[in-house]
Order: structure tokens, then sequence, then C-alpha cells
């Protein structure tokens, strides 16, 4: 019986089994040990196939038989049994926490102006002020209308692409993981007393460029009522009162799963979490707060090696009615399909065999999920006053600047080739190819690499959901004005810009 015990799959600095000292696995007559990235395995008694393979899950192996190295065998699973207890490696992950948080700042300090520069008079959904201008920075000595002037090639080989272009890596881009900003952390502290607080890492975006918290909510059933929320975060302790006489019984159901929490890859009851205390998990609206984004952030699960997976930013569930694919890059076909897959894939970063471990509920397609779908149904995009029915504005409302950004949108800034009205997307994927602009590097522990097909995404209330892209790398519409203008080669003025960004305000 091969009942031997797996050495962890990677040892990293800010890797969860990374150790700064020699890594001993000692059980029925066999030592494992591993250093500085290697594996040794010492024969004290009878060593079985079952270690050796177990070994190869690290780099090389010298098997008991004195055979040559073995090639490493790449590995898409989680290592699964538990080799350490909580204490020492949340001990070692928060001694970290101070050094990988300070890395990930300086990353964003290099890639952006950071500063609190609000429009004027220009308000998400109730009073929290937009952020203006271009936050990412240029190379030295380049401009933005010099820079477009180049082709991709020269870009490339100047090394002059803006570095927050670039994919943004995850805090921890190694360990990866869902992380909450700490204004939703409080909030359900306070009403659930349930803590997302993760011991190693936090929330890196600054909070100006996120959108208002909480999110309102408007329903496509009851327009009339406006925000319905009326300023509070929906819980699962205030949920039947702030619902009850406005939604049908299943869909008050739907919203009760939808605020249940369970299991989570960092949040859960056994010793392999990120949270102080044994946690009863993760909810859907924890991060699609209110229906809408509180900007939380995770690794996507669809990818191996660790470095290729890309960050994603929590996208706003307003409008999925009128949506026919689900998730930046997985083209789900149906809300029903989103909602199974994030509880069965998404909350353990694709892994079944370490989601059983740690608790998946699997959902009962006919009535749980359907109910939690009829709920996602009904929310509505924010009211656009200025737009008519068709989607585009109404002459007697919108000011010259507008009118000509709504020009540019739809003629040379090419932006209705997938954004078409009337709620500005085309329902399909589109691979606009950045790689071409850039070399492939390691950054943070995140590979440079291409983005691929990304889902168009609805432009209604766009100015509602910052940050931008479906990793979050573009902090202002200013900057995915400038990102666009860049990637399609439109060689837009400086005042078409301008003009674009006060039409994608009013949408």
């Amino acid at each position: 019986m091969m009942t031997d015990r797996y050495a962890p799959e990677t040892y990293n600095e800010f890797h969860p089994y990374s150790k700064s000292k020699e890594h001993t696995i000692s059980e029925r007559g066999h030592t494992v040990s591993a250093f500085n990235g290697r594996v040794r395995v010492t024969v004290v008694g009878v060593v079985s196939a079952g270690l050796v393979g177990a070994c190869l899950l690290a780099t090389r192996v010298v098997s008991a038989a004195g055979q040559a190295d073995q090639k490493q065998v790449k590995n898409s699973y989680m290592p699964v049994v538990d080799t350490e207890n909580f204490a020492t490696i949340h001990d070692r992950m928060a001694a970290a926490k101070a050094g990988v948080m300070k890395r990930q700042m300086d990353l964003l300090d290099e890639r952006y102006d950071l500063s609190d520069r609000p429009a004027k008079n220009v308000v998400m959904d109730r009073t929290k002020p937009v952020q203006e201008g271009v936050r990412v920075t240029l190379p030295p000595g380049v401009t933005w209308n010099e820079l477009a002037s180049d082709s991709a090639e020269q870009i490339r080989e100047k090394g002059t692409f803006p570095k927050g272009f670039l994919p943004l890596p995850h805090a921890n881009h190694p360990e990866g993981g869902m992380v909450f900003p700490n204004f939703e952390i409080q909030e359900l502290l306070k009403q659930e007393s349930r803590d997302l607080t993760r011991f190693d890492l936090d929330f890196d975006i600054p909070e100006r460029f996120l959108a208002e918290f909480p999110p309102a909510i408007y329903l496509t059933t009851r327009p009339d009522l406006g925000d319905v929320s009326k300023g509070q975060l929906v819980t699962i302790a205030n949920y039947y009162e702030m619902f009850s006489g406005i939604l049908n019984p299943k869909q008050i159901e739907g919203l009760r799963l939808l605020l249940t929490p369970f299991p989570q890859q960092q949040f859960n009851q056994t010793t392999d979490r990120r949270s102080e205390k044994a946690s009863r998990g993760v909810a859907c609206l924890d991060c699609h707060a209110n229906g809408g984004t509180n900007g939380a952030f995770h690794l996507v699960g669809d990818i191996r090696p660790q470095e290729f997976r890309h960050r994603i930013e929590t996208p706003a569930l307003r409008g999925v009615n009128i949506q026919r694919l689900f998730g930046s890059q997985r083209a789900l076909k149906t809300v029903e399909d989103f909602t199974e897959f994030e509880q069965r894939a998404a909350y353990f970063d694709g892994d079944p065999v370490i989601a059983t471990k740690k608790g998946v509920n699997v959902l009962e397609r006919g009535s749980q999920v359907h109910f939690m779908a009829e709920f996602q149904e009904l929310l509505d995009f924010p009211p656009a006053p200025k737009l008519g029915w068709d989607g585009k504005l109404d002459p007697t409302k919108a000011t010259p600047a507008e009118l000509h950004g709504q020009e540019v949108f739809f003629g040379k800034g090419q932006c209705a080739t997938c954004h078409s009205v009337p709620y500005y997307t085309d329902n399909t994927m589109h691979d606009l190819h950045a790689e071409r602009f850039y070399k492939q590097q390691m950054v943070n522990g995140m590979m440079m690499a291409h983005d691929g097909p990304i889902k168009t995404f609805p432009l209604r209330g766009i100015k509602d959901t910052p940050p931008y892209l479906h990793d979050g790398r573009l902090l202002t519409l200013d900057d995915t004005v400038e990102y666009f203008n860049l990637v399609l080669g439109t060689k837009l003025t400086d005042q078409e810009k301008k003009d674009l960004v006060a039409f994608l305000r009013v949408l």
C-alpha cells in the first residue's frame, strides 16, 4: 500500500510551504528532505514506490536504488496532506506579510500615480467622486502621442510599453486566493461577526480607485424604487427585512443562498486556511457586494502553472439578464452555469480534490442554482437619464463634449466594434493580442504573457465600477482610453480622448 505522505509541490519564498531551514518529513522508516528547492530521499528502511512518486512533485529525485536523477514531474494538483500544523504556517506567513505587501505596493507605485485627484462634479452611485486623469506612468522621456506613433514591434524592442498596461499580478502571486477590501471586511464583522481578514495578505489597490461601497441595487422588476439597498450592505442578517414584499419567494430564497457563506480555499475549517480562526467561508455576494462589485480579487482557476494564472477583479452582476457569456474568459453560457461553476471550481482554484477536503458545497441545479440565478437576473444597470431608448445620447440633454465623444466612440475610436448599443456589448469575446507590445517576463511571481480572449463586458454604468479590464490594471476611464488607443492604433487626439471619457461617464 502507498501510504506515504506527499512532499509539498513547491518551495517558494512567499509560498505557505516554503522554509528558510531544511524541511523534513519522516514516516514509516524513510526520510524526505527538501532544501533550497531540491529533494533528497534518505533510505533508512524500505522506501515504497508511493514515496518516490510523491517526491517527484518537487524538483529532482534520487531513488532508493540509486537511479540517475529524473526530470521534474509536472503537477496540476495542490498538496492535500497537511505536513505542518496551523501555528507553524500562520507564524511564517504572518512574518513574511510585510515584505510581501511592500513588494506589491512598490510595484503599484512604480506603475501608477496613486494620488487623490477626484473629477469635479462626477460621482458614482451616490456621493463618491470618480478619480480622473491618466494614472499609468510613462517611461522617462516618452509622451503618449509619441508612443502611439510607434508600431507594436518598435514598442516591444524599445521596451516602452507602459508597465501599468502589463498584466497586474496578484498581491502574492505564488500564493494567490481571494483578497477582500477592508471596508467589506469591517462591515461583515459588524453584521455577521464573520472575518474575511487574511493573516498573510492585505488588499493592494487604494480605496479611492474602487467602486462606491456599498453599491446601489436597481431591480428590473421595480425601477420605481430606485436604489432598494438604501445605502446598506445586504447580508444574511438583513436581507429578509429588506426584500420581503419586493421579491417573490423563489427570488428571496435565491438571495439567501447568494448571501450564505460556504467553505472556500482560503476561508474554511481546516488547518490549510488563511484566516486566524476556522471560517464559515465566503458568500457569492461577499465579492459581488449588493450585486455590484467591491474590487475583491482572486486568480483564475483555469490555467497552470501558477505563474501563468491571471488576476481576476470582481465584475458587477448588473445587467446579467442581457448577457450571453459569463466569466471574463470562461465563456460559460448561462447564469446558472456561472453560479454552479463558482461554487464547484472557482472557490477552490479549479481543484476538486482540495475542494473535497475543505468542504465543497454542491448546489442542486433544479432548485438552488435556479433560484440564485433568478435573483441575479433582476439586477439592473443604474439609470442613465441622458440616454434614449436605443442606448444613444438624447441630443437635447447631452453636452457638446458628450456628443463629440459619442461620435468618436462609434467612429474613429472603434469602440462600437465590440461595445454595441443598447447595452454596449456584443456578447462575445475578443483577443487584442496585447503581447505584441512587450516581451514575456516574470514580475512578482507572475509571467507577463498573453491575456487571451476576453469577454466584452457591457459599458452601461461603467463609471460606477472601477478599476477596469479583467484584472483591474486600468485605474480610471482615462487610463482605459489610452490603453485602447495604443493597442488598437486609433491615434486619437487629446481632445478626442477627453470627450470620449465624458461620453463614457454618462452611459
